[in-house]
């Protein structure tokens, strides 16, 4: 039997259902072999980062304990996001763009990858608020390798825009 590793997935949607997305996505993760969704965020309403002509996203982070390899756990949160109806274009020029499904490799356990297509932590983790207060709020000690804790990060950011969402109560801790 495999090891397991504690991962942290990022999760956003800007189309469509956002909350009915996000919560079939949370069910997704738990579906995916050898993988099980321990805990989630609470959904949180985000001005849109990069490209913000567009719609606010919903983002989250979920906290899942896996047996996969991280580039394995990668490809099956890719195929959750196509059958959400997420079509990325090969040349990323839609990376910052509208989505009805975002998920992102933001940690996995305390390793360091840096393989064309992957890279953990996420390169950006430690820049976005979207991603650090959901992940602050299910796992306040964590440390990003090579930045450090993930709430000293946070510190330093403007939150204020970021609007925790009452009426979608995460899954309870597993």
């Amino acid at each position: 039997m495999s090891p397991t590793v504690d991962a942290y997935v990022g999760l956003g949607s800007n189309l469509g259902e956002s909350v009915a997305t996000l919560r079939a996505a949370l069910t997704a993760l738990d579906a995916i072999s050898g993988t099980h969704l321990v805990r989630a965020s609470h959904f949180y309403r985000t001005p849109a980062w990069g490209v913000t002509e567009q719609p606010d996203f919903l983002n989250a982070v979920a906290m899942v304990r896996t047996q996969l390899p991280a580039a394995e756990l990668l490809a099956a949160m890719l195929d959750i996001e196509r059958a959400a109806g997420r079509n990325r274009s090969a040349d990323g020029s839609d990376r910052w763009g509208p989505r009805t499904l975002d998920l992102d490799l933001l940690l996995y356990g305390d390793a360091v990858v840096d393989v064309p297509g992957l890279h953990v932590p996420h390169p950006h983790l430690h820049e976005r608020a979207f991603a650090l207060v959901p992940l602050v709020e299910i796992a306040p000690d964590t440390v990003i390798p090579g930045v450090g804790r993930a709430r000293d990060a946070l510190a330093r950011m403007e939150t204020a825009d970021i609007e925790a969402l009452t009426y979608t109560d995460p899954p309870a801790d597993a």
